[in-house]
């Protein structure tokens, strides 16, 4: 199954005010054909690159091959001196080796971390088949990363070990000079270890803010990737500190209130994450009740119209429904176990509360230059869905939200569903009129 076309994909963006630049990089006169799909030769177009004042520059483009991308990739790295480049890809497009394979031989020596995608956010808004490449100067970011491997077989307690010397290392650099620390996590969202691994990450962080998505391969569910510096992995994760001179904030907003229909665990595989009963009754029946339509009719649209939260702490949390399997049975993007009671939620306006939400991001960092978010792909299914589609794309122009459609989010010590984890990045502390 693969996404619904936006409605502007590919569509132009006008520079906003607060950028310094957004001009063409790529040079696609003498580019080679296209990894393209159905063995057909695509007309190869430029990358674009988007420069903010905070220093980050975004590089994206579509329709080009892997060898072009990399090739304006470099350039861009060398002109801003790039200290990190997080690279979002859609596997329909982008091999994933051989996108690694050409970055090492145009930009041997980029430090680079990335994953596949359920679609992607440029500049231009919500897109498909995209590339993506989000750049960091070494004159305002210290970076170190990590990657873990074999997340179904790792020791958590030799990860937490691992990840707090690195943690310690980065909090000893350049401590006097103002500067914070954020930290990013890309994870398998197929792994089903995105609970156990956020929270063991969490205690290696010592109050380190925590953001980060899952990686998708667009609503197949069959194989997702992860890249870093010429490894190509799956069940894997990927850790990246970050310290910051530029001001920043981590935040997440969601979009659902509960309702009063409840819907208990009864019978589940935890391992898999499946449940197959739910108030003692086959589970997609008994959701499809809840919610008012026939179980044939159960897809992603409806689970991302009609998601179910539980309860913790007083809060409550998104648990969305992944899939409908052959047997009845539902399969979530998240934990589940028996006799958890799971509460069917009712989504409000997602334009609304996400303009809410960065509207008081913009006060606190007196304007939001650029943003990486890591948005869940149900969210963009639902506002297609309620035809908010179009407005939720120009609000992230309008506030410069680049990154990717998720499997699930991670904010500080939690794996969430159906939310907009990110963080925000204001103007360079040298230039802040604060």
């Amino acid at each position: 199954m693969t996404l619904p076309p936006p409605p502007e994909k590919h569509a132009a963006l006008e520079p906003e005010a607060n950028r310094l630049a957004s001009f063409s990089i790529g040079r696609d006169t003498d580019a080679a054909p296209a990894e393209a799909l159905d063995q057909e030769e695509k007309v190869t177009v430029k990358c674009q690159r988007t420069a903010y004042s905070c220093g980050i520059s975004v590089v994206y483009g579509s329709e080009i091959t892997a060898d072009v991308f990399a090739r304006d990739l470099a350039l861009a790295a060398e002109e801003t001196k790039t200290a990190l480049a997080y690279i979002f890809f859609s596997q329909d497009v982008f091999d994933p080796q051989a996108l690694t394979l050409a970055i090492s031989d145009h930009a041997p020596d980029l430090n680079y971390a990335g994953c596949s995608t359920a679609g992607e956010i440029t500049p231009s808004g919500y897109c498909e088949g995209q590339i993506i490449a989000f750049l960091f100067p070494e004159d305002q970011f210290t970076v170190s990363n990590a990657m873990i491997e074999n997340l179904a077989s790792c020791s958590m307690d030799d990860v937490v070990t691992r990840l707090s010397k690195i943690r310690r290392e980065m909090e000893n650099d350049h401590s006097d000079d103002g500067s914070q620390i954020f930290s990013v996590l890309l994870i398998d969202g197929l792994s089903r270890a995105e609970e156990a691994f956020t929270s063991a990450l969490y205690w290696s962080l010592d109050n380190i803010p925590l953001i980060g998505g899952s990686a998708g391969d667009n609503l197949r569910f069959q194989n997702t990737k992860l890249i870093m510096n010429g490894e190509v992995k799956s069940d894997t994760a990927i850790v990246i500190f970050v310290r910051s001179k530029v001001p920043f904030r981590v935040f997440k907003t969601d979009n659902f209130v509960p309702t009063s229909q409840k819907l208990v665990v009864t019978a589940s595989d935890p391992d898999n994450r499946t449940v197959r009963e739910l108030n003692a009754e086959p589970a997609a029946k008994a959701y499809a009740e809840a919610i008012g339509i026939d179980p044939d009719s159960l897809g992603p649209m409806s689970f991302a119209s009609h998601p179910v939260v539980v309860r913790i702490g007083g809060d409550f949390y998104c648990r969305s429904i992944q899939k409908l399997n052959p047997d009845g049975s539902l399969s979530f993007f998240c934990a589940i176990d028996n006799g958890i009671v799971l509460t069917i939620a009712q989504p409000k306006g997602m334009v609304e509360s996400t303009n809410e939400k960065l509207r008081e991001i913009e006060e606190e960092l007196g304007g939001i230059d650029v943003l990486l978010g890591f948005d869940c792909v149900l969210r963009r299914l639902d506002a297609q869905n309620r035809q908010s589609f179009q407005a939720l794309t120009k609000l992230y122009r309008q506030h410069n939200v680049a990154g990717f459609c998720t499997y699930g989010e991670q904010f500080r010590s939690m794996h969430l569903n159906q939310t907009l984890t990110g963080i925000a990045f204001g103007q360079r502390s040298d230039t802040h009129a604060g």
